[in-house]
């Protein structure tokens, strides 16, 4: 919340649009503003949970006090002939219907004449065609009257725009309908102004308020709010939810604020406001996904053309601007407008404005008799000019003509909207768009009438399209060019560089690019979190967030010093998913993809790649082979479907992308106290270094860190010898200085600075002194003589029977074997904590301390099931594990997690803080935590393929990460033939890039196997696993289609062990267990590779939710003719269809919740074929089909059937076996659909 300086007894104020719970980092207390002298307060809150059903508004929630009675004197008119006499009338038709209206004080319009209240998206719209007119006049000025005209309606305009900023500035109490839309708007057209030459921000501390509204709305993509029209839900019962039409906005205004300069072109680099690239594009992959739905509950809105067209061009996709434009066109345009979407009651004669919310099954009263809004055909109309349709122009400025209210002064007046008179109604019910309607609500609607105005001006050719969009955001569907990424490769050490030049990979050192800087991301992610602090207004600036691969991108100018920054995906401290090299080779892949097809900012981006330590060979001979491969394919110029080019830092320096962030400059957050150049090792003064320093405590980190990073880390020239002791001095001071810019970074969470250092201090790493760690790779067995506590009986103990702990440290002395030193820190965390101190070598050797020395041999070990194991030990955290789950939900793909059923499995369908994500995922997972922490690292996954392969996710919207963990299990017991101990452990000893590729060819839906890999070389102790693609050679068309394959199945059943992981665990170091999945008869053999194929398939489509394409709306087609379906108890009843649409995001979520109340999954996907058979019938021309319908009767039957026919045919009766907990053969899952279908 914004603070004011400035408290009066005879001022009045309203709430403001910015919730402080939905804004992190504004201030706290609030101090009434000056606005308006009244005579008493006058406040009208209205719409949505807090007014009536009847009042809901279509306003952003923004009030402010007006005096009453305030009218401007009219502009003077003139005879003047031609286009001066239309412009003129136009100048009265502003004049009369909006000027005259705005406060001469706050310089903002009133909702009407009876509410003294004022709306941002009112203000907003109503002041552009005032704006547009003055542009008129400015460029068809013939004479001084005429430039004088133009001026002063220019000043309107600011004064309108700089009254909804003072209000913002002077916020009191939050308005409790959030709309991010509102702000977004009132930003967007601010910068488009400030472009055109307005000068609507006067001083630096405006500067910083609308930095932070930037950083308001860029997490607009995961915050639901209640959108343009201040319901939320359609359901107006308070539920917010995420809108296409704020996500479009947000984007755009970000767009258009980017690098702008808010004092135009008299202001210098402290004025530039700054966005962040991966929010936007954030925004864009959200809408591509959600278009043309508008919402959960919105299949369709007509606010959505606000986002297609002018004023926010957000949407990139040309055709998916098509196919929306097409589908609010053919379902909401009637006679006189569009409606805002289907079923909306607002202002119909079914409405009951005595109550505040709808009943839900009350919305299919207002179904075909929802008002029409003449105001989305002016959207229509500005569509049609820029997209230079002079037939759609045309078409919609007469049919607008026809329902504009004419007055006697010959102003014609645009209404709010036309209803259906009360006693039309069952007639429009039977033949919609037959009645003739009535106006209502506000006349004129000045937001209607402003853009009717606009669209005049343009299509009469007062002014051109580029004169009201010169920020050229009418060009967002021109194809753009492609991208050529740039490369840099780095080497940490020298003796790496030496062995990629044995390669024939030339790179630099960080002491070979001086005086440019490289630093981590975590770096940027700081500075950032500067960025827009003001603390005279109580603004604390962007909170800390992680930089994407577009943010990292780029160069930066700080402190007159040029930066790079690397991406997040490299900084392996918290996680060990950059532990894994083929990890960091498939994320640099994907970040590198993601950036030729998202990239659009001036300039190529650059991606500086450092090559470490951990990217050689165990025995540091050589690089990894992986990471040599792909160093070579970027040298070749073409890597993950993009351009490369490599190359030096120098060298891209003048192609490349780059920011000047001057808001580290000065003294505003600490100065240098000598240049870098300037620096001289053996000064006095260079003791004393830090202690000149003076900061603010909120900065004093980072502008510390950057001080001693810029004065201290540069190479130094060197000198004539001096004496020993000035020698020894010269070494001690640089000790000192590298020691504090090690703490400093450290007080930044920056724990591998020694690799951004040019000078070789510190970058050694210190053994272990704790445990005795075999620096052997080879299999413990051959390290010698061990001693294993891999039973219950091998565990020492005392003459009590009790656990001999002092015996048990010993043991972790003595022992070399990595498993056997985490068998006893498992108990000894189990038993006694991670803060119990074993005195191992002293005091200070704690279980937590040993651990972590654990935890670095097995990640140099490549031993992932050991580092699963211990990183839920140390509770160790995806660091964007909350920007997955937000990323997934944003995608409007609702999460569980656990295994069902409820209340075990746990729904996440909402963002949440980190912490409580993480404690949610513990609970889920019962203390288990190899669990857990697979679960975190799939969500992660699963987010990075929801980014770059959407369309794997089709026709899915819950991802139950608890079932999908259980599917990989059965699929690794499955394809290598194994024990259910056995699979547990190959799944957990899995590399996360072996992980991440078995769940996306579980995500795909195309055949794959898995086999034990032969291959000799690999580095670790896990074992080696291959999966691969399975293509179908060798199979004819009907064989692929599993229609022929039943009798060949009869005969060949097989026995297999069935994958029991109820009570799995660990021989070697107590792998917690994950639920058992009976696999018995689907274990693939040699001889048909093809038997268990159709059980995989249902198992893996019910474990991912997947139904085939129309299912949702099939299903509502057959609830209207019947009382319900009930699956296993569970009752969906016909009343949902009276609540939702065929194509509601919302109705799909209900009836898949339904579903999953079934917790096998191969039977949950057998009830959706049954239910896709019946949808067969809604196709019928009968008018109902029966009550409600029992679904799994239906199955029930089919199994009967199907188990008498096999019997017939002289089935054995152990390949009839059924399943116990639902009673189904188990050959009736494992057969083709086609042949269900028959029985």
């Amino acid at each position: 919340r914004f603070i004011s300086g400035t408290s009066s007894a005879t001022f009045t104020v309203s709430g403001f649009l910015l919730p402080a719970s939905r804004a992190p980092g504004w201030g706290a207390r609030p101090t009434p503003l000056v606005l308006s002298p009244v005579a008493e307060p006058r406040c009208v809150f209205r719409s949505g949970p807090g007014g009536a059903a009847g009042q809901n508004e279509p306003r952003p929630g923004v009030v402010w006090f007006f005096p009453a009675g305030a009218e401007r004197a009219p502009v003077g008119m003139r005879s003047r002939s031609n286009s001066g006499v239309k412009l003129d009338n136009y100048a009265r038709i502003v004049q009369q219907t909006i000027l005259r209206h705005q406060d001469p004080v706050t310089g903002l319009l009133p909702g009407s004449s009876d509410q003294p209240d004022a709306w941002v998206r009112d203000n907003v719209y109503s002041i552009v065609s005032v704006w547009a007119l003055s542009l008129a006049y400015r460029k068809n000025a013939d004479r001084d009257e005429d430039k004088a005209k133009a001026y002063e309606l220019e000043q309107s305009v600011v004064k309108l725009m700089r009254g909804v900023l003072q209000c913002i500035m002077r916020q009191l109490d939050k308005w409790g309908h959030l709309q991010v839309d509102a702000t977004s708007l009132f930003l967007l057209f601010l910068a488009q102004m400030t472009a055109s030459g307005l000068h609507i921000i006067y001083t630096q501390d405006e500067v910083d308020v609308v930095q932070n509204l930037m950083f308001y709305i860029e997490a607009a993509y995961k915050v639901a709010d209640y959108g343009m029209w201040e319901r939320g839900d359609k359901t107006n019962q308070g539920i917010t939810e995420i809108n296409a039409s704020s996500i479009g906005m947000a984007k755009a205004a970000l767009e258009a604020l980017d690098e702008l300069n808010l004092f135009g072109a008299k202001g210098g680099p402290g004025s530039v406001v700054h966005a962040l690239a991966d929010d936007i594009q954030h925004c864009q992959s959200i809408l591509t996904s959600m278009l043309p739905k508008a919402s959960i509950s919105k299949e369709v809105d007509a606010g959505v053309l606000a986002i297609l067209t002018y004023p926010a061009f957000a949407v990139e996709d040309i055709s998916i601007v098509t196919t929306t434009k097409e589908e609010i066109i053919s379902k909401l345009q009637g006679r006189y407008g569009c409606c805002r979407f289907l079923r909306d009651g607002h202002k119909t004669p079914k409405e009951d404005p005595n109550r505040l919310y709808y009943e839900s099954a009350e919305l299919k009263l207002f179904e075909n008799i929802e008002c029409e809004w003449p105001l989305f055909w002016t959207y229509l109309i500005l569509d049609g000019i820029f997209s230079n349709s002079h037939e759609q122009v045309q078409e919609y400025q007469e049919a607008l003509e026809g329902i504009l209210i004419k007055q006697k002064d010959g102003i014609r007046l645009f209404p709010e909207l036309y209803s259906v008179p009360p006693d039309k109604v069952e007639e429009e019910y039977m033949n919609p768009h037959t009645v003739e309607r009535i106006p209502m609500g506000t006349c004129p609607l000045k937001w209607g009438q402003s853009l009717y105005v606009l669209g005049k001006l343009l299509s009469e050719g007062f002014l051109a399209a580029g004169e009201i969009d010169p920020l050229n955001r009418r060009f967002s569907t021109v194809p753009k060019p492609d991208v050529v990424v740039q490369v840099s490769i780095l080497a940490e050490t020298d003796e790496i560089k030496e062995l990629l030049l044995k390669s024939g990979i030339e790179v630099e050192t960080i002491a070979d690019i001086h005086p440019l800087h490289v630093q981590p991301s975590r770096v940027l992610s700081h500075i950032y979190a500067r960025l827009g602090r003001n603390p005279r207004l109580g603004l604390t600036g962007r909170p800390y967030r992680r930089i994407g691969v577009l943010g990292t991108s780029k160069f930066y100018i700080i402190r007159n010093t040029i930066f790079t920054f690397t991406p997040q995906f490299i900084d392996h401290q918290q996680f060990y998913l950059a532990l894994d090299n083929k990890m960091i080779v498939e994320m640099l892949r994907t970040e590198i993809a993601y950036l030729s097809s998202r990239w659009r900012m001036t300039g190529r981006p650059t991606v500086t790649f450092p090559v470490s330590q951990t990217m050689l060979t165990e025995d540091h001979s050589d690089l990894d082979p992986a990471v040599l491969a792909t160093l070579k394919k970027l040298q070749d110029g073409y890597f993950g479907g993009a351009r490369i080019q490599t190359g030096k830092l120098s060298e891209f320096l003048t192609t490349s992308c780059c920011a000047h962030l001057s808001f580290l400059d000065g003294k505003r957050f600490g100065s240098m106290g000598a240049h870098a150049e300037e620096y001289d090792d053996d000064d006095d003064a260079g003791d004393g270094y830090v202690h000149e320093l003076h900061c603010d405590d909120e900065a004093d980190d980072l502008a510390q860190y950057l001080d001693h990073l810029l004065a201290h880390s540069a190479p130094k020239k060197q000198k004539p010898s001096a004496e020993r002791v000035g020698r020894f001095k010269a070494v001690a001071t640089k000790t000192k200085e590298m020691v504090s810019l090690i703490n400093k970074a450290q007080d930044l969470n920056i724990h591998n600075i020694g690799m951004y250092l040019p000078n070789k201090l510190f970058r050694t790493r210190h053994p272990s002194l704790n445990l005795n760690l075999s620096e052997s790779t080879v299999p413990e067995e051959a390290q010698g003589p061990e001693v294993s506590i891999t039973t219950e009986s091998s565990i020492p103990r005392d003459a009590s029977g009790a656990v001999d702990y002092s015996a048990l440290v010993q043991l972790l002395k003595d022992t070399r074997n990595i498993q056997d030193q985490a068998d006893i820190l498992y108990i000894l965390f189990k038993d006694k904590g991670m803060d119990w101190d074993t005195n191992l070598h002293g005091r200070g050797s704690t279980v937590r301390s040993l651990l972590g020395d654990l935890y670095e041999k097995a990640g140099d070990l490549k031993h992932w099931g050991l580092i699963r194991m211990i990183s839920g030990m140390l509770k160790k955290k995806v660091e964007e594990l909350d920007s997955a789950c937000s990323d997934l939900l944003a995608h409007q793909k609702h999460l569980t997690v656990g295994l069902p059923p409820e209340p075990r499995e746990k729904t996440i369908t909402a963002p949440i803080p980190p912490d409580q994500l993480a404690a949610l995922i513990d609970e889920a997972s019962d203390g288990n935590i190899s669990v857990a922490i697979l679960t975190q690292e799939i969500m992660v996954f699963l987010a990075m393929s929801i980014r770059t392969q959407p369309s794997l996710f089709s026709e899915m919207f819950r991802l139950r990460i608890g079932l999908i963990i259980q599917v990989m299990a059965t699929e690794l017991a499955q394809s290598l033939n194994c024990s259910g101990d056995e699979a547990t452990e190959s799944l957990m000893s899995l590399s996360p890039s072996e992980l991440k590729n078995l769940l996306h060819h579980i995500l795909s839906g195309k055949e794959f196997g898995v086999e034990r890999s032969v291959r000799e070389g690999d580095d670790g102790v896990s074992p080696a696993i291959s999966i691969h693609h399975l293509g179908n050679v060798g199979a004819t068309k009907s064989e692929r289609a599993g229609i022929s394959k039943l009798k060949s199945d009869i005969k060949m059943g097989v026995q297999s062990p069935s994958l029991d992981l109820e009570n799995v665990e660990s021989g070697r170091y107590r792998l917690p267990s994950i639920e058992s999945l009976d696999v018995s008869d689907s274990v693939p053999t040699i001889k048909d590779t093809r038997h268990g194929q159709w059980l995989r398939r249902r198992r893996l489509d019910g474990a991912l939710n997947r139904v085939p394409v129309g299912f949702y709306q099939k299903v509502w087609r057959i609830l209207q003719k019947c009382h319900g379906l009930s699956i296993e108890g569970f009752v969906l009843p016909s009343s949902t269809t009276r609540e939702m649409t065929p194509a509601e995001i919302k109705f799909s979520v209900h009836v898949e919740t339904v579903l999953n109340r079934v917790p096998q999954p191969e039977y949950r996907q057998l009830l959706v074929e049954a239910i896709l058979v019946l949808t067969m019938l809604a196709d019928v021309d009968i008018p109902s089909i029966g009550s409600i319908i029992h679904v799994e009767k239906i199955v029930h039957l089919a199994n009967d059937m199907f188990y008498k026919d096999q019997k017939d045919l002289g089935a054995e009766e152990h390949i009839l076996e059924k399943d116990p907990s639902t009673g189904v053969c188990r050959l009736l899952y494992d057969s083709a659909p086609a042949v269900d279908l028959e029985a």
